[in-house]
């Protein structure tokens, strides 16, 4: 079992996949959680299994489910939250023109505005103690124009520029932020982005198991590190991203989701 320096961790979207792996191994840990997500009768079970858990029932793609979690993390009144993780999130898949606009609008809702108050929030909150930690998870499709998934990979970008900016910007502050980029992972994400065709094409290689994420991510930001990123195949493959010419990415891309 892991030991982590966090005294109290809020995660969003912990009801499923990579969040509720990463809110398990915490707990597992015996660290404090506050745990959010729509779906509530999920978060009474982690509260169920583990000791201190604080439920935050809200749904971040509206701006009340935004300002409710906001509140908690800079309420004095209560523990203190260290560590921050931004988790809740999920993509659209198919032409753009083709998917409903609202849909894409709470995308970019959930996955860029939410993240940047929670970010925002929890860096103020931090910065006038001298220690914290934010943990925002990304994915490695924020390395490239990714078709088919263009709104999901243009969020992600943003994501894992914030991330590496505020690294930067808080260095010698005692508060590090940190981003979590996983390949394809094994949960729910693939049914929610009507990806399943898709994703049955990739080969059992590719894929990442959520405790495998969940436990870079939280070794990762505990060390500081700016960007993590599980698997040695992933690894390689956003190394090559960084040389490749970008017209040559793209059509890899392109192939990978289905465009072809």
């Amino acid at each position: 079992m892991s030991k982590y320096p966090f005294t109290c961790a809020l995660v969003t979207g912990a009801s499923s996949g990579i969040g509720q792996e990463i809110a398990v191994q915490l707990g597992m840990s015996g660290v404090p959680l506050v745990v959010v997500a729509r779906r509530g009768d999920r978060l009474e079970a982690l509260a169920a299994r583990f000791k201190n858990v604080e439920v935050i029932v809200a749904d971040l793609s509206t701006i009340d489910g935004v300002a409710q979690v906001e509140v908690r993390i800079v309420d004095s009144s209560k523990t203190p939250i260290d560590l921050v993780v931004n988790n809740a999130g999920f993509g659209s898949s198919g032409l753009m023109h083709e998917i409903d606009v609202d849909r894409l609008a709470r995308e970019i809702q959930l996955n860029v505005l939410a993240l940047t108050r929670l970010s925002h929030a929890a860096i103020k909150a931090m910065v006038p103690r001298g220690l914290g930690y934010i943990l925002n998870v990304s994915s490695v499709a924020s390395f490239q124009p990714s078709p088919r998934l263009a709104v999901y990979s243009a969020t992600k970008a943003y994501v894992t520029s914030l991330s590496g900016a505020l690294h930067e910007e808080l260095r010698g502050t005692g508060v590090r932020v940190t981003a979590l980029c996983p390949g394809l992972t094994r949960t729910e994400f693939q049914n929610i982005s009507s990806m399943e065709q898709v994703a049955r094409e990739f080969p059992d290689f590719a894929w990442l198991e959520t405790k495998e994420v969940a436990c870079a991510g939280l070794r990762d930001v505990a060390r500081g590190r700016a960007l993590s990123v599980p698997g040695v195949f992933y690894k390689g493959l956003v190394t090559v991203s960084d040389f490749a010419p970008r017209s040559l990415v793209r059509r890899i891309s392109s192939f990978a989701t289905g465009r072809h």
